[in-house]
């Protein structure tokens, strides 16, 4: 996107949740997050006797990287330690017993062992103490091809799921995985070819309608073909479709793991013949009066859009409690939007009111609707990138035009008119923060000619940490390394660094959110070279959408300038010309 002289609304970071009122992370961060759970137990080898081994826990992750806590520790968190689970040894719990392996804990750890021993008379007490009624975490994400994966990275080309039935919830058939756009999902539907691409469906993988490789039969579900495609082939080669999919499946099963973010659906409290307002499924712009016409059961229920018109064609839709674009009656008035009168209505002013009164219906309570005031801080102005709805392999720069409660009215930027416009829910799957294609390497379509706008506007919902107050940015000359009196035991003291400014505009590369660099201080500093660089590198990590990929980065770089690492003395890096030691920098935030 080209700019202008004034400046641009700067992108918003991943503002919304994948479920309303479950206050998890928001949906693209928990992409992003490791496989691995805190609180999950595993065995590592001991460093001063590899042929040992002890079980700590998961406290807390970063990418690939695992912060530990041997078992006997507690909530003393003094001897936490971090691992990288590419290249330490790490095991399910049960495998030294597989394996004839010894449990003990470190031999130089005096202090563990005196812990344990004032109350448990041997290892194997403490050990059936500790594990009863915890969580082993997985052998598949300590070894193999899986090992040290995302969540979102371990459904690769070929995986197979089920996908629920767009018309009926109570149906589902197995779904290929084509593409794996950052979670968003390209699917096939087993028995289909590249003769049916038409037919292929875009979703994010937590999208509530997919369940793992035989989860119908385990809830006695129907395995049926789509309602729409069930014409093209015959009902033998829809089996046949359907056995060579579970043996897809089989061969390289999807790990369970992939699910643990996957919410479960509230109960509704709808009935039949109650009347709604609803965002149409079928025109992206118009929010249209329909009916609760069939209830399933106590998660999904359909509903009917309002035709009053002699031709009338039913068109259906299924729904649940928190089915994003369903509001309560009287929504639109109260918000000031314009609401689609039935076609066939009689009169030229829709009421509610007369028309409950006239149909003998009722309303909808309120109760039965999710927040419908809640905007997740979205705001005019602001800018994402958004799925186009009539083309859905495609995402576009996308600007919100109106905020109303929990609806969002976009304009698709290199979209002609008037597909161009769409109204989405904050909940929707289909909305993106600024810099998701890049970071995914994926195509963005751009606008048709720069994009001026004279506010800058940043979409913040829950704001990092800042690690350093902002301070004014100062256009007076500075001197950059000027000698201080400091404590001779600190390396490198005798240097100081004076203010490290941050560029919030700067391009931010394939690793940085730009919604969380628009979000860090002005300027760092000054201060020690160390503590400022620290404090700086911080941030920048921080700041990444894969934090444990940019810290990899970081140390790849450090071996490839060659530098040692035994002496922290010399270990000079000429990246920062402030001779400052690189490795006792990248140290505390391994």
């Amino acid at each position: 996107m080209q700019s202008c002289k004034q400046e641009q609304p700067l992108a918003l970071t991943a503002v919304k949740s994948h479920y309303p009122t479950n206050g998890k992370e928001e949906e693209v961060e928990i992409s992003l997050q490791s496989s691995f759970q805190p609180g999950m137990k595993l065995e590592v080898a001991n460093k001063s006797n590899p042929d040992t081994y002890w079980v700590a826990t998961i406290i807390t992750t970063c990418g690939q990287l695992l912060l530990l806590r041997f078992s006997g520790y507690g909530e003393d968190r003094k001897a936490d330690f971090w691992c990288d689970v590419m290249t330490a040894e790490l095991h399910p719990v049960g495998w030294c017993s597989l394996n004839n392996k010894t449990l003990m804990p470190p031999e130089d750890n005096v202090y563990l062992r005196k812990a344990i021993k004032e109350k448990y008379s041997d290892w194997t007490e403490f050990l059936i103490h500790d594990l009863t009624g915890s969580r082993t975490a997985p052998a598949n994400l300590l070894e193999g091809p899986l090992r040290g994966k995302n969540t979102v990275d371990l459904i690769v080309e070929g995986s197979v799921l089920e996908l629920q039935d767009v018309s009926d919830p109570l149906l589902y058939w197995p779904v290929h995985v084509l593409h794996n756009v950052g979670g968003r999902l390209r699917l096939r539907y087993a028995g289909l070819s590249d003769d049916n691409q038409a037919d292929d469906t875009w979703l994010f993988y937590l999208d509530v309608r997919l369940r793992p490789l035989g989860w119908a039969l385990e809830n006695r579900l129907t395995l049926e073909p789509p309602t729409a495609l069930r014409s093209l082939k015959s009902a033998s080669d829809w089996q046949k479709a359907l056995e060579d999919a579970r043996l897809d499946g089989q061969v390289s099963p999807l790990p369970l793991e992939v699910f643990k973010d996957h919410v479960d659906l509230p109960k509704h409290s709808f009935k039949t013949g109650m009347k709604l307002e609803m965002v149409s499924p079928w025109e992206q712009l118009r929010i249209c009066p329909v009916s609760v016409t069939k209830v399933y059961d106590e998660i999904y229920f359909q509903v009917m859009l309002d035709d009053l018109s002699v031709e009338a064609k039913p068109r259906f839709v299924v729904c649940h409690a928190s089915s994003p674009g369903i509001l309560p009656v009287q929504w639109c008035l109260k918000n000031g939007v314009g609401l689609e009168r039935p076609p066939g209505y009689d009169g030229q002013d829709f009421d509610w009111a007369d028309y409950l009164k006239h149909s003998g219906t009722e309303a909808a309570p309120d109760a039965c609707f999710p927040d419908t005031w809640q905007n997740r801080g979205f705001a005019k102005d602001m800018w994402l990138e958004a799925v186009n709805p009539h083309r859905p392999a495609e995402v576009c720069v996308a600007q919100i035009t109106q905020v109303r409660g929990r609806l969002l009215w976009l304009r698709l930027e290199g979209v002609v008119k008037p597909l161009s416009e769409c109204i989405v829910d904050v909940e929707s799957m289909d909305i993106f923060p600024v810099g998701w294609c890049e970071a995914n390497t994926y195509p963005l379509t751009p606008p048709f000619k720069p994009v001026c706008l004279k506010q800058k506007k940043i979409a913040v919902v829950q704001p990092e940490k800042q690690l350093a107050p902002s301070q004014p940015v100062e256009t007076t000359p500075v001197n950059h390394c000027q000698p201080v009196a400091v404590d001779p035991g600190s390396a490198n003291g005798r240097y100081c660094c004076s203010k490290i400014f941050v560029n919030h505009r700067c391009f931010s590369g394939p690793y940085l959110n730009k919604g969380r660099i628009a979000e860090l201080p002005q300027a760092v500093g000054p201060g020690k070279c160390t503590l400022v660089l620290k404090e700086l590198l911080s941030m920048l990590i921080n700041a990444a959408y894969k934090p444990g990929r940019v810290l990899k980065e970081l140390q790849e770089l450090e071996i490839r300038l060659g530098l040692p690492r035994g002496d922290p003395q010399s270990q000079r890096s000429p990246v920062f010309s402030l001779h400052c030691p690189f490795e006792s920098i990248l140290q505390p935030l391994r």
